[in-house]
C-alpha cells in the first residue's frame, strides 16, 4: 500500500505526495492555498468559483477568486473548483480557468447550501446524473485540462447517488479523479464519515479516489487512509488554522505546533491577507479566521472565548497583536515578534532562508515579510 508521502500521477500530473487541500468555500483563496503548499500540500483546490460569474467576466470574480500567485505553482499542481448547472456556461468557463493558468478543473457537485442546490448545481446533481456527465464532458471540452469531481455519498442518509454517479463520470465523461465525502449533503459535516462505503468505491471505480471527511488529526486520517485504500486524501476542515497537519501527515514534524510558530504563522496570514484585499477589508475578513488559530495556543477555556471575541472585535491589526501579547502566558519573546515588527522578528520573517520543523529549507518563505 503507498504512503501519504508517496509520489503519484494524475492524469499526466505529478504530484509530489498523497495530502491535497481541499477546496474551502469563502476561504480557499491564493494566500490560503499557498500556506498549505508551504506546509507541504502535494495539490490545492481553489473555493469554489461560480460558472456563470466567469463566463460572464464578473470583476470581483476574475480578480480575486481566480487569481493564481506564482509562488502556488512551486511544489505541485493548483487547481481551480467551478460549480454550476449549465454546460454551456461550464465549457466557457472551463476555458477561461486554462487559459489563466490552472493545470486542473474540479467540479463541485456536493455542496449542500441551499442557495446552490437551488439553482440545479451543488448536492443537486446527485439526484441528476445526465446533467452531471454533462457538466463533467463539457468541462473537459472547454479547458483541455484534466477533470475532478468532488461529491457526497448522497443527498440524504443512506444513499448512494454519490457512488453510482462516479461511476457514471467516469465511464461516460472521462472525469480522472473522483473526491469523496462519505457524508449525506444534508449531514453537512455532522455524523461520522462512511469510510467502508469509501472503501468500496475504491475497489470498484476504475480511477483514483481522493477521500475527505472527518480528516482533522493526522492519526484519524492514516486511518481513513489505509482503511479505504484511497489514492490521497484532501484535507479541508481539518487543515483551518492547522497547516502544520500538513507536516505532521508527511512526517516533517511529529508534535503541535509552539505559541511562538502559531503567532508568526497568523502574522504571515495577516499580512497576505492585506497585500490580496487590502488592509481595511483584510481586517474585517481574517475575524473569522481567528479562532482556529487560537485554538492551537496554549491558552485556558475561559481566556481563550475572552480572547477570540476580544480579536474579532478589533478594529485593526495592531489592536489585534496587542492582545494576542496581553493573552499569551509567558510572552515576552513571542508577543514582541508581532508587536515590533521585522526588524525585530526571527529570521523566517526578515526573509533570510527559513528551515522547517525537520531541517529542511522552505524556498517559499524565504523574501516574506511581515509588514
Amino acid at each position: 500500500m503507498p504512503a501519504l508521502t508517496d509520489r503519484w500521477t494524475l492524469d499526466g500530473l505529478e504530484l509530489p505526495n498523497r495530502v491535497a487541500l481541499a477546496p474551502l468555500a469563502g476561504i480557499g483563496n491564493w494566500f490560503v492555498r499557498l500556506q498549505a503548499r508551504r506546509y507541504g500540500a502535494g495539490l490545492v483546490v481553489s473555493e469554489m468559483v461560480s460558472s456563470c460569474a466567469v463566463h460572464y467576466r464578473n470583476e470581483r470574480t476574475w480578480r480575486e477568486l481566480l487569481r493564481i500567485d506564482e509562488r502556488e505553482r512551486v511544489g505541485g499542481p493548483v487547481a481551480i473548483q467551478l460549480f454550476g448547472s449549465d454546460p454551456d456556461m461550464t465549457r466557457s468557463a472551463a476555458a477561461h480557468v486554462a487559459a489563466l493558468g490552472a493545470d486542473l478543473i474540479d467540479l463541485n457537485m456536493g455542496c449542500p447550501v441551499p442557495k446552490v442546490c437551488k439553482t440545479g448545481a451543488g448536492a443537486a446533481l446527485l439526484d441528476d446524473g445526465d446533467r452531471a456527465v454533462a457538466l463533467a464532458r463539457a468541462a473537459r471540452e472547454g479547458g483541455g485540462l484534466p477533470v475532478t469531481v468532488k461529491l457526497r455519498s448522497g443527498r440524504r442518509p443512506g444513499e448512494r447517488s454519490g457512488v453510482l454517479l462516479a461511476h457514471r463520470l467516469v465511464a461516460e465523461a472521462g472525469v480522472s479523479a473522483i473526491g469523496f465525502h462519505p457524508r449525506a449533503a444534508v449531514a453537512g459535516h455532522r455524523g461520522t464519515p462512511d469510510y467502508a462505503l469509501a472503501a468500496e468505491l475504491v475497489r470498484t471505480l476504475d480511477a483514483p479516489v481522493i477521500l475527505s471527511g472527518g480528516l482533522h488529526t493526522a492519526q484519524a486520517t492514516r486511518e481513513a487512509f489505509e482503511a479505504t485504500g484511497a489514492s490521497a486524501v484532501m484535507l479541508a476542515r481539518g487543515a483551518l488554522g492547522n497547516p502544520w497537519l500538513f507536516e505532521e501527515l508527511l512526517e516533517r514534524r511529529s508534535g503541535p505546533p509552539g505559541d511562538n510558530e502559531v503567532l508568526r504563522e497568523l502574522d504571515w496570514v495577516i499580512a497576505r491577507a492585506s497585500e490580496h484585499l487590502g488592509t481595511p477589508r483584510a481586517t474585517r475578513y481574517l475575524r473569522r479566521f481567528y479562532p482556529w488559530y487560537l485554538e492551537r495556543l496554549a491558552l485556558e477555556r475561559a481566556p481563550a472565548r475572552r480572547l477570540s471575541a476580544a480579536v474579532q472585535q478589533a478594529e485593526s491589526f495592531s489592536r489585534v497583536r496587542e492582545l494576542l501579547a496581553e493573552a499569551v502566558e509567558g510572552g515576552a519573546s513571542a508577543p514582541r515578534v508581532l508587536a515590533q515588527g521585522p526588524r525585530h522578528a526571527p529570521a523566517i520573517l526578515r526573509g533570510r532562508p527559513a528551515v522547517g520543523s525537520a531541517g529542511r529549507q522552505h524556498p517559499l518563505w524565504a523574501g516574506d515579510r511581515i509588514e
